[in-house]
């Protein structure tokens, strides 16, 4: 297939979106027979690859028949789980991801893993001919997201990133709002990150380094550990402290920030750009092998003026947008909207000039358009692009100083410093732009 290009492959998804509020939303499973089902595999059975397994089938149009994952028991767990949600016992188990892409029946995959596997995962997916559904952030740095969106268009392959905040019917009312001009001319973007839950709590009472723990019989550390440099294995990390350490995740500035920003960027149409002007700075990085910053802030500046602005706040999650004559407060994970003028609220979106479409859920959007019923409303390139917009200001955070970026050419200006830092270093035999993903050691 000819390489796709990116702007008009995203400005084509964004058309057939809006089609789909005047079109089915869904179709009921009823109308299709156990040939139409789509064959599912899963990478990372974690807490979230476990919730997406049950929450795929629940539609009866897809179901999970595989699934892989370098820790045995929590490999076992969830293929137990499966076949409960299946009604069968028939769910195969791999301890390695590129064993499961061989699978002839496996028509996508979702990608559940750390972050730092993101990459990897889904371009060797890609590589298969495998439609990918992966978890947000859509990577770990900028020079794999860009690897990534490559892939995909390159293959043609369909891959939702899993922003599902995007699928909630008052984010994309609230996006129509904005970008119809209800609140005039947009201004500023606010960002409330507040790192204020008991997992937040629990990763600052940690300092130092903390002793090493003997490898848990049947995790496979080192494939866990992946690309990453070697280190030993502490407990804590693994299956849920990774967020933390700047290797696996960026903690908050990229866990939640690729659904807030994500929506920022949906609302100012930089859907396929980003900011310009990048200047943030972290605090409180001294938690032991927990590196992420747990206190920062933001200020970006987009080339349409508009500035996005945030970090750490006590408010709720969200985002505000201003405008010249208003207001708008999304809050994210409640879906809540609030507005300057409560009349807003009321308006019937069915007349707006820009119309964002609807979905009754975000895994459904992915699978109708498997279907081709719908466009997907996370693409490749939406996904890449939040992503990317997290990860600047994070790059900003560790080289202490503002950066400028080019959203076209997608590097830095005159910094040749922070250009190199966008891609990692990857340890052997991993390698990140090779056309197929390396085989063993």
């Amino acid at each position: 297939m000819a390489k796709t290009d990116r702007r008009s492959f995203l400005k084509s998804s964004s058309a057939a979106a809006a089609f789909a509020l005047a079109s089915p939303a869904i179709v009921p499973p009823s109308a299709f027979g156990a040939n139409d089902r789509i064959c599912l595999g899963l990478i990372g059975c974690g807490g979230r690859g476990n919730w997406l397994a049950r929450h795929f089938a629940e539609f009866g149009e897809s179901a999970v028949i595989a699934a892989c994952d370098p820790d045995r028991s929590q490999l076992e767990e969830t293929a137990s789980r499966i076949n409960r949600f299946n009604g069968n016992k028939d769910c195969r188990q791999f301890r390695d991801f590129r064993d499961l892409l061989q699978l002839e029946n496996v028509d996508a995959v979702i990608v559940a893993t750390p972050d730092h596997w993101h990459a990897l995962a889904s371009i060797a997916a890609a590589e298969a001919g495998k439609d990918i559904y992966c978890e947000k952030p859509l990577c770990n740095t900028i020079g794999e997201s860009k690897a990534l969106r490559d892939t995909i268009l390159k293959t043609g392959v369909k891959l939702q990133t899993g922003s599902h905040e995007r699928s909630r019917d008052n984010a994309r009312f609230c996006v129509e709002l904005v970008r119809n001009g209800y609140i005039g001319r947009l201004r500023e973007m606010q960002i409330n990150l507040p790192t204020t839950q008991d997992h937040h709590n629990r990763i600052r009472e940690h300092s130092g380094i903390p002793a090493e723990h003997p490898v848990p019989d049947g995790l496979d550390w080192d494939l866990w550990l992946g690309h990453t440099p070697r280190i030993p294995y502490y407990e804590g990390l693994q299956p849920f402290g990774w967020r933390f350490n700047l290797s696996f995740g960026c903690g908050e500035m990229s866990d939640r920030g690729a659904h807030v920003i994500d929506i920022a960027q949906f609302g100012n149409d930089s859907d396929d750009s980003g900011p310009v002007k990048i200047e943030a700075r972290g605090w409180d990085d001294s938690n032991g092998v927990y590196d992420a910053p747990m206190e920062f802030g933001f200020t970006n500046r987009y080339g349409n003026g508009v500035k996005m602005y945030g970090g750490t706040t006590a408010g709720p999650r969200g985002v505000k947008f201003t405008g010249e004559d208003g207001w708008l407060f999304l809050r994210i994970h409640e879906g809540t909207l609030e507005a300057s003028n409560p009349s807003l609220l009321k308006l019937d979106p069915s007349r707006f000039e820009f119309l964002a479409g609807r979905s009754l859920d975000h895994t459904l959007n992915f699978i109708g358009a498997l279907k081709g019923r719908n466009e997907l409303f996370a693409p490749v390139e939406v996904g890449h692009r939040s992503c990317c917009a997290c990860l600047l200001n994070m790059m900003s955070m560790q080289l202490r100083r503002p950066l400028d970026w080019d959203p076209v050419d997608e590097k830095f200006v005159n910094d040749d410093e922070a250009n190199r830092m966008m891609t990692p270093e990857m340890r052997s035999p991993w390698k990140l732009l090779d056309k197929t993903v390396p085989r063993g050691k």
